[in-house]
Parts: structure tokens; sequence; C-alpha cells
């Protein structure tokens, strides 16, 4: 999830009762709610650097319990106190685990047993923006703040919004059972037909910012990707799908497969799909190669895109990832 949604669920579970499990309890829970997203300092070395980190060791079930105890020596240094160590650092813990389950439930997933197991987990419940789990988070973010103007203004006094806090914690959990509901009805639609007369080899359905009840679908057959709109209320939208054809394996499609970008981008991505087009690079006939996740946008389109330039004689000249939509030219 983005960062804005760790932060407000570090402060909700904070003002949800755990402030009084230990002093600084809200910084300690705010930093360790973020941690994980410490591996963004790979980016100094570049984007394919930041591709391979992240979401790797600072998000692994080894490192949590070293990184719970960075987040309780930094608090301690901040505020130059003595903390409660055991206490200190298993409030560390909770926020961390925030973070990893947060995570878990979108589709960029996580790598948990890593250095174990370099396996990827995704639950596909929720986006990386979800604007209902924000909006339950902000609101409790907020009432406290709402709550003290309007008893003011009246004569009353306020009263902390521990309450508010609970009730957008829960709804999170709820959201997300309703969600997993949801979802388990968009991957049966999406089995339980024949596309171009082949049984689909895996599906997924990749939820939207907006609408709990829109999915966007991706059926894989034997010889293409599709991506096939989801209303988990009506039938499938067949006339909407995009269909991606599976690629032969030439000779430079070989080469290609190998450079390093392309190499990680095959392990990384859930539904790889290529697109190759004929090019001018530097006064020389070439050919484009380019490699797009389906879950994060197509090729020319979206985000997360691996592109190479190959010669005529099928030998790759230049190659590099990009976070951007892989159209510009370096």
């Amino acid at each position: 999830m983005d960062n804005v949604t760790h932060s407000l669920t570090g402060l909700a579970m904070a003002r949800a009762g755990l402030d009084r499990f230990s002093p600084r309890a809200t910084l300690l829970l705010l930093l360790s709610a973020n941690a994980p997203d410490c591996d963004i300092v790979a980016l100094a070395r570049g984007q394919l650097a930041y591709l391979e980190a992240h979401r790797g060791y600072t998000h692994s079930l080894l490192f949590l319990p070293v990184l719970g105890l960075v987040c309780v020596l930094v608090t301690a240094a901040v505020y130059r106190e003595k903390l409660p160590w055991a206490r200190a650092w298993a409030l560390c813990v909770m926020g961390l685990s925030s973070h990893l389950l947060l995570d878990w439930t979108n589709t960029y997933g996580i790598r948990p047993f890593i250095p174990f197991s370099s396996r990827w987990f995704h639950l596909d419940w929720n986006s990386l923006y979800d604007l209902s789990i924000l909006t339950a988070l902000g609101v409790a973010l907020l009432w406290p703040l709402l709550s003290r103007l309007v008893s003011g203004e009246i004569g009353e006094r306020s009263r902390v919004g521990r309450g508010i806090a609970r009730c957008a914690l829960a709804f999170v959990v709820l959201f997300d059972g309703a969600r997993a509901t949801l979802h388990e009805r968009a991957i049966e639609k999406l089995d339980s037909r024949l596309y171009d007369g082949e049984p689909p080899v895996s599906v997924a359905a990749l939820p939207t910012m907006f609408n709990p009840f829109r999915w966007n679908g991706i059926v894989e057959t034997a010889g293409s990707y599709r991506t096939v709109p989801v209303d988990t209320s009506v039938a499938l939208e067949m006339e909407n799908a995009a269909i991606f054809y599976k690629p032969a394996l030439t000779d430079a499609l070989r080469n290609v497969e190998r450079e390093e970008a392309f190499r990680f981008f095959l392990y990384f991505a859930r539904f790889p799909v290529w697109s190759q087009e004929p090019v001018v690079w530097k006064d020389m006939e070439a050919r484009r190669f380019e490699l797009a996740d389906l879950r994060f946008g197509a090729p020319g389109m979206g985000s997360f895109h691996c592109v190479a330039i190959v010669d005529r004689a099928g030998r790759v000249v230049e190659s590099w990832f990009t976070y951007g939509t892989g159209r510009d030219n370096r």
C-alpha cells in the first residue's frame, strides 16, 4: 500500500489503545508502519536496483525483528530517553506486521520468506491506493480535531478519538473480508468459461481503486493473455477484452531474455506481455522489444517496462528498465 495508508494505520493503532503500551508509542508505530519501505534507498543505484530490492529483505519475516529494534533505537535517540525495550520492540513488531499485511493484500505482493524462498505472495484484494481504506483512516485522523472544535463551540469537554480509531481499523478488516468474497466471485467468473476454445491456464482478478465490485480480469491461455473487465453483479464483458499473443521464441528474443533487466523482470512479472516493432536506432535499422506486466499496464501503457534494442543480426545493442510507460527512448 502507499505510505499515507501505512502512516494512517500506525496512527489509528496508537489511538485505538496501543499508545498506553509504551512511552512514545505513536512515534514507534508511525516509524514501524513505514519502516519496511526504507528499501527506497536502493533507488540511488538506479531503477532496476530498486525493483530488485523493493519488498525484499525489509519485507521479510526474518528481518522483521531487526527492523523493530532499529525503530526503537531511532525513537530513543530522537527523544534522548530510555524506553522499556521489550514493550517498545513488541509495539514496533505490531506496526511492522501491519505493513506486511497491507502489502500482502495488494497486487504487487511481498516475499516474506526471503532468503529461504523468493516466492511472491499476492492476495489481489486491494489496489496500491485504495480510496475506501484511505477515507476510513482519514476520518479517524480528523475526527478528534473536529470533535474538539465542536466541543469548544458548545462548551463541552472533548473525548479522545479512541472509539473512531477502533472503528476505522475494524472497517479495514471487514472491508478486506468483503473484498476477499468479491474477489473469489470474480475469479470464478473468469475460470468458468473457454477463451477461443481454450481453457484458462491461470486467471487473476485485480482490484480497482474506486469500485469494489469492479475488477480487472487477466486470463492466460496456452497461446495468449487477455484483459477482461469484470463486474461481480453481471456477466463478463467479453466485447471489451484485449488480447496479447505470446511470441515465438526466436534467437533475438532469447538474447533479450538474457539481459539483466529482463531476467529479473521475467521473475517479477506474473503476466509478461511482449511487443516488438521496427525502429531506427542511432542511424541503424533495428527492432525494439518491450516487456510489460499486465498487472501494471500493457506495452506502451501504464508502468514497469523493460526495453531492448536489437540489431538486424539479433544482437542486443542496448537495454533498460523503466518505471515509465516504456515509450521513451533513452
